[in-house]
């Protein structure tokens, strides 16, 4: 069985920032975060601890991703969403959220560990590639429509 110890000292280590949170009524107030969570979001564990995560969202609270992730706190299940989150700077990042919940011995919900995921250059590739195929889907288009309108070449007759 490994130690409390060193297991403190691998959450401090991850890359990935680790939070722990417990669930108060309908509030998931952080109780645990790592130097990594400190790192990625510019927020020191003193500013953070005994809030709700959502500060993270700042006003930016109607994504998608953002429902599944209640939804899936709502019923203490895991989930894994990609999140636009804010720094405390305001600057925005790409957020792959992966929520985890911990049962106590009777099977009752006592908390949810939640690992995020720096992914904005991975989100800032996809839109990108999006954006190439969309100009390359609309110039093939383009290239139809002159085909059609010029009909078939006078020197081929």
């Amino acid at each position: 069985m490994i130690n409390a110890h060193l297991l403190q000292r691998m959450i401090n280590a991850s890359n990935d920032g680790i939070v722990v949170a417990e669930q108060e009524g309908e509030d998931t107030i952080l109780i645990y975060v790592n130097p990594a969570f400190e790192r990625l979001t510019g927020y020191s564990a003193d500013e953070v601890l005994y809030q709700d995560c959502r500060f993270l969202q700042s006003g930016d609270r109607d994504q998608p991703a953002l429902q599944a992730v209640r939804q899936a706190l709502k019923e203490g299940r895991p989930c894994r969403e990609v999140l636009r989150n804010y720094r405390k700077d305001g600057s925005h990042f790409w957020n792959e959220l992966s929520i985890t919940p911990v049962f106590n011995d009777s099977d009752r919900l006592h908390y949810f560990i939640g690992v995020q995921k720096d992914v904005t250059e991975q989100v800032k590739a996809q839109q990108r590639l999006s954006q190439v195929e969309q100009k390359l889907a609309q110039a093939r288009a383009e290239l139809a429509a002159l085909k059609a309108t010029n009909g078939p070449n006078k020197s081929q007759v």
